[in-house]
């Protein structure tokens, strides 16, 4: 039998209205399931309603059209079963690492032994422990992404979505986090939608990738990653097939074509 879905979106469309009259079309007629414990790469030109998309999967926006599911419970507004990992850590200044990290089960109203433990395990998976009494101020860049994803996943959430978690660090940096989520996102037997512009980043990470078009963004194609390790990308980056599949996504979005693949 087929793994149970974990986050769908059944023929969404969101339209935003205009200053002056009319509205603006993010999205048409998206329709997507991600199963439990698969990881979804989601790419597609920027404006294409990517993060849109996400928004309305963990309940801070509600589509014009159509409806999300969490565990087949329609999404009506910020859950516990979904947790969000941004570009920016945003890690509170005032906090310590480890109190980063237990900040939302504490809005959960976890009890403290149990926040403290779970904030421990994460800090030591994510090789962190050591610092659990530092200031984000004196962490690296990488450091405060993982501090970010120990707080994501403290919540034990059911999904996570992942708008470009790794943009804003290099590029030695991003290879090793990229490492650490996999990892960690096996280990935890997560499910997670993940936005990257990063096309080696989407194979090497994900079971499926998506394919948008540009704005209204539809699903124009779906590529299953057919390549073994989907929790060990440093070696799947070394497969023969990856080439392949790379240039298939740039040949789905016109990358280096003098016209758009249209959609």
């Amino acid at each position: 039998m087929p793994e149970p879905i974990r986050l769908e979106y059944r023929n969404v469309t969101m339209r935003f209205p205009q200053d002056g009259g009319g509205s603006l079309t993010a999205v048409q007629g998206v329709s997507i399931a991600v199963r439990d414990r698969e990881v979804v790469s989601l790419i597609g030109p920027s404006g294409c309603g990517k993060s849109t998309l996400l928004n309305i999967g963990s309940g801070l926006a509600a589509p014009s059209e159509g409806e999300a599911y969490v565990d087949g419970e329609r999404v009506e507004g910020p859950n516990a079963h979904v947790a969000f990992m941004l570009q920016k850590d945003l890690l509170l200044p005032w906090r310590t690492v480890a109190e980063n990290v237990m900040f939302g089960v504490e809005i959960q109203g976890v009890p403290a032994a149990e926040r403290k433990r779970r904030a421990q395990a994460l800090l030591e998976n994510l090789k962190l422990a050591e610092f659990s009494g530092h200031y984000p101020h004196q962490l690296s860049g990488g450091m405060r992404q993982r501090v970010a994803l120990a707080r994501t996943l403290a919540v034990d959430p059911t999904v996570l979505l992942l708008d470009e978690p790794f943009s804003a660090v290099d590029a030695q940096t991003r290879i090793t986090l990229q490492q650490e989520l996999a990892q960690t996102l096996k280990r935890a037997g997560k499910t997670a939608l993940l936005i990257t512009h990063d096309l080696l980043e989407a194979v090497t990470l994900s079971d499926r990738v998506l394919v948008m078009s540009r704005r209204p963004g539809k699903i124009i194609d779906e590529i299953a990653i057919d390549i073994p390790g989907r929790d060990d990308p440093l070696t799947r980056r070394h497969d023969a097939k990856i080439g392949g599949y790379v240039n298939r996504l740039m040949d789905r979005l016109g990358i280096g074509a003098q016209e758009p693949v249209p959609a």
